[in-house]
């Protein structure tokens, strides 16, 4: 039992650690704030975002998607990173809460090492499929996957269908066939 208090108390103080280097090197997000109260208040009041924000193109190759925007910015992808990293942590947290309780069951507490065993495997093949896509001469690349969709957010100065298809048989080879694969391209 200490020996996982430890784990989460060196986990949480890495996280606070990351979360404190983030805010103090990164610099004041107050025209960010000012849009996405802006934007909120569009889409409560039925707008949409305007097409000059935001560009979308389909491939025409399962259910792909590829958009460009123009805020590419580092901070974007580290508050994303962070923001995975937090939901993983809180459900690692339970899942391991699962599996030392007494009051459970050993088939729950079986599908608990599964699902955590499960989260693992996923943070790993993102990491390789990130680390892939940036070998491939992009700046940066996040990958996230849930259930059998994975989402793509890649920093490039150009994009094109192509470029969308090459990251897509990647993520084909690394994960298998998935259904739906949508790829995202930050200026």
């Amino acid at each position: 039992m200490l020996k996982k208090q430890t784990v989460w108390l060196l986990t949480m103080f890495s996280l606070v650690v990351v979360l404190s280097v983030y805010y103090v090197t990164s610099p004041q997000l107050t025209e960010q704030v000012a849009f996405d109260q802006k934007e909120e208040a569009n889409n409560e009041k039925g707008l949409k975002p305007t097409d000059e924000a935001m560009k979308e193109e389909v491939v025409n190759e399962q259910d792909v998607t590829v958009e460009q925007t123009n805020t590419g910015s580092d901070d974007l992808f580290t508050a994303l990173r962070l923001e995975i990293e937090d939901e993983r942590s809180k459900l690692r947290q339970e899942l391991n809460a699962i599996v030392a309780s007494n009051n459970v069951s050993a088939e729950e507490k079986s599908k608990a090492i599964d699902q955590l065993q499960q989260l693992s495997n996923i943070a790993e093949k993102e990491a390789v499929l990130e680390t892939l896509i940036k070998s491939k001469g992009y700046d940066d690349a996040l990958v996230r996957v849930h259930e059998n969709q994975v989402h793509i957010t890649v920093k490039a100065k150009e994009h094109s269908k192509k470029a969308a298809n090459e990251i897509i048989q990647l993520v084909q080879s690394e994960l298998g066939r998935v259904q739906d694969v949508a790829v995202r391209f930050q200026k």
